[in-house]
């Protein structure tokens, strides 16, 4: 994200210059809780540049329509529609390099495992393993109460938490195959609020560099 150094308060390009936002990717695997994914974008894009990306499983549970006009939706589909040769731009490294931050709202359990294996068969997996990780990546996880309590998934979340990824728990309720336990999504404002904090502090710290350090 391009930030202005902050010099005696104020922009060395001048308060005139418009404040570029932050630059989200927002992605979602195969659960339930994708219903709640125009929610979220439309958070989002209340303060950020969004770009949406999803699994195939997804599009069961999401509403295209749902989505704020401003925001760019991709699919596995689109990875190599516009790539005919050597040298023409690779969807997933594009992304790459566009997001400041990433948040993957819902996070499955199967998508859970195929990151914490490295395995990368669908665009929003290409994403992950490419991700500079010097760069944010939040994860709202979201499956059944017994999949959320299986060892594989305390084993998998183990493992993205040593990338460095950054989990925003799920929460207790009753969940959509009528079970009551653990396992829900993070409601979409605390996705939203944990991502405000994440990139002021981001820009806090750019701004409070020493010049000569930068």
């Amino acid at each position: 994200m391009e930030m202005k150094v902050a010099v005696n308060g104020s922009s060395q390009a001048g308060s005139s210059q418009p404040i570029q936002k932050p630059r989200i990717i927002l992605a979602a695997s195969g659960s339930v809780a994708a219903i709640k994914f125009g929610v979220l974008a439309d958070s989002l894009s209340d303060w950020a540049e969004v770009r949406a990306v999803t699994t195939k499983s997804a599009l069961h549970f999401i509403d295209r329509q749902s989505l704020p006009p401003s925001v760019k939706f991709y699919v596995d589909e689109d990875e190599w529609s516009s790539w005919g040769k050597i040298g023409d731009d690779v969807l997933h490294i594009e992304l790459r390099k566009w997001a400041d931050v990433m948040v993957i709202a819902p996070l499955s359990a199967n998508t859970l495992a195929k990151i914490a294996g490295g395995l990368c068969d669908n665009l929003l997996t290409c994403i992950i393993r490419a991700w500079d990780y010097s760069k944010p990546i939040f994860v709202a996880p979201a499956m059944n109460t017994f999949m959320w309590e299986n060892r594989f998934t305390q084993k998998h979340l183990e493992s993205i938490k040593d990338l460095g990824i950054l989990v925003i728990s799920p929460i207790p309720k009753k969940l959509a195959c009528g079970d009551y336990g653990n396992g829900a999504m993070a409601e979409p404002s605390v996705i939203d609020s944990t991502l405000r904090l994440a990139m002021y502090n981001r820009e806090f710290q750019v701004k409070s560099m020493p010049l000569d350090s930068l």
